[in-house]
C-alpha cells in the first residue's frame, strides 16, 4: 500500500467531524472476504433505529457496529461508498449525487439505472466514478476526500497493508466510517472487531445510514412500501411441499458457482423471503460460495435456476442457455427443458434493487400466483409489468425518493 502524500497537511472538512472508531476477487463468481458461514461469535440482531434528534447547534450522531457512534455537524455532500448496496440507498434517499465512488461502477451501474428505468424521475450518474477495488490505498482516500466511508473498518483491515492505524489515520484526517460488512453473510470478522460484532437486515442498514442523512421520513415510507411486499409474498406461499426446488448459481467453466437461498444475512434479502427449497440447502461451503459440475447439478435437478449477474452486463443470457442446451449434461436439467432458467440480480443490491428483486423472484419462482415473469433478453432494462401484475406501485416509491 502506498503511504505516500500528504497525510500532515490534510485535515477532514470543518463542517463534519466523525468520532468512535473501535479498536476491537472475484467480481463474479463471489466477490471478496470469503467469510465462513455461520459465525461462532457476534450479535444475530442489533435492533434500535442508530438515531438521535439535532442539538441545538445542529449536530447529530448516528450509530452502527463496529464503529460506534459517529458525529456529524452537517449531512454529508461527498460519499465513498465501496459495495453497492450503499450506492442504492444515497439514491433512495435521493442524494445519489454525493457519491465519489463505487465497486465496479460499468456493470454495477447499468444494472442499477435497468431498475430506475421503471422510476419515474429516478437516475444515476455513474459514468465518471473510480472503482476503490483498483486502487485501495490510503492515498486514493485521501485524494477523495469523503465526508463519510461507507466501508466497514472489519473489511478494510482485510486488505493488504491495511491495519487498524490506518483505520485511524482515514478517521482522524479525512472522514469516519460507517459501514457494516459482515452482515451480508453472518460471517465472522477478524480481530479486533469480532468482539460485539452486531448483524443487520438490509433494511435495518438502511435505517441507519437514512440517520446519516437526516432522512428517516423518507426511509419510513420506502420501509412501509417493502413491508407490504413481504406481507403480499409470505401471505400467498405455498406450504412448503409445493414450493420449486431452486439454486442460484453464476455459471462458470465447466462448473456452477453456488449459492445458498434461504441463509442468514443481507445477500439474500431477495430469495429468503421467497422461501423456496434450495436444492443445496444442506451443503456447508468454506466461505460464501461453492462450486459443483454438471453431474451435481443434475443429481440436485433443481425446478428453477437462478442465474446471478444475469441482468448486469456481464453476463449475455442467451449464450448462458445456449451453453447449458449444448451441453451433454446441461441438456438434461429440468430447468433448462421447461425453460426455467432466468436472468437474475445482484447480490450487492440496497433497498430500491430489493424490491424490484423480490418481485423478480417471486414472478419466477411462482408464476401461478404472482404472475408470469416477463421475456427478458440480455442488456434491457427491467421489463414492463403492467399496473394489475405489479407487486408494489413504482409511481409510490418514485414520489418518496424524488419529492419526499
Amino acid at each position: 500500500m502506498d503511504e505516500t502524500g500528504d497525510a500532515e497537511s490534510l485535515t477532514r472538512r470543518d463542517y463534519l467531524a466523525g468520532s468512535g472508531v473501535l479498536l476491537g476477487t472475484s467480481i463474479i463468481a463471489g466477490c471478496s472476504s470469503n467469510s465462513g458461514e455461520p459465525p461462532s461469535t457476534g450479535t444475530s440482531s442489533a435492533g434500535g433505529t442508530g438515531t438521535s434528534m439535532p442539538t441545538d447547534d445542529g449536530s447529530y450522531t448516528a450509530s452502527l457496529s463496529p464503529v460506534g457512534e459517529i458525529e456529524f455537524n452537517s449531512v454529508p455532500e461527498n460519499v465513498f461508498t465501496m459495495y453497492n448496496q450503499y450506492a442504492d440507498m444515497l439514491v433512495s434517499l435521493n442524494h445519489g449525487d454525493a457519491i465519489n465512488s463505487m465497486f465496479v461502477p460499468d456493470m454495477a451501474g447499468p444494472s442499477m439505472n435497468h431498475y430506475y428505468e421503471r422510476l419515474s424521475g429516478v437516475s444515476f450518474d455513474w459514468e465518471d466514478l473510480p472503482n476503490p477495488y483498483d486502487n485501495f490505498s490510503k492515498e486514493f482516500f485521501y485524494s477523495l476526500g469523503s465526508d463519510v466511508h461507507f466501508l466497514d473498518p472489519a473489511w478494510a483491515i482485510t486488505q493488504e497493508n491495511w491495519d487498524v492505524n490506518d483505520i485511524k489515520e482515514i478517521t482522524n484526517n479525512v472522514g469516519p466510517f460507517f459501514g457494516n460488512f459482515y452482515s451480508g453473510t453472518h460471517g465472522e470478522p477478524q480481530e479486533p472487531y469480532s468482539q460485539n460484532y452486531q448483524y443487520y437486515t438490509l433494511w435495518e442498514l438502511f435505517g441507519r445510514v437514512a440517520t446519516v442523512f437526516q432522512e428517516r421520513e423518507r426511509y419510513e415510507q420506502l420501509k412501509t412500501v417493502h413491508d407490504e411486499l413481504i406481507n403480499t409474498i409470505q401471505t400467498n406461499l405455498p406450504p412448503k411441499e409445493e414450493r420449486p426446488t431452486a439454486v442460484r448459481v453464476t455459471l462458470g467453466d465447466g462448473q456452477f458457482w453456488t449459492y445458498h437461498l434461504n441463509r442468514l444475512g443481507f445477500w439474500l434479502a431477495d430469495t429468503r423471503p421467497l422461501a423456496a427449497n434450495d436444492a443445496f440447502g444442506d451443503e456447508t461451503w468454506d466461505g460464501l460460495w461453492g462450486s459443483v459440475g454438471y453431474e451435481a447439478m443434475l443429481e440436485a435437478d433443481p425446478d428453477v435456476i437462478l442465474h446471478l449477474w444475469g441482468m448486469t452486463p456481464r453476463y449475455d443470457m442467451g449464450n448462458v442457455r445456449e451453453n447449458l442446451a449444448s451441453h451433454s449434461v446441461g441438456q438434461e436439467l429440468s430447468a433448462v427443458k421447461n425453460d426455467r432458467v432466468y436472468a437474475h440480480g445482484m447480490r450487492y443490491h440496497g433497498p430500491i434493487m430489493n424490491l424490484f428483486q423480490i418481485e423478480m423472484t417471486a414472478k419466477q419462482l411462482y408464476p401461478d400466483i404472482f404472475g408470469e415473469w416477463p421475456t427478458y433478453e440480455s442488456g434491457d432494462h427491467y421489463p414492463e409489468i403492467p399496473s394489475d401484475e405489479q407487486l408494489f406501485d413504482r409511481d409510490r416509491v418514485a414520489g418518496i425518493i424524488v419529492e419526499g
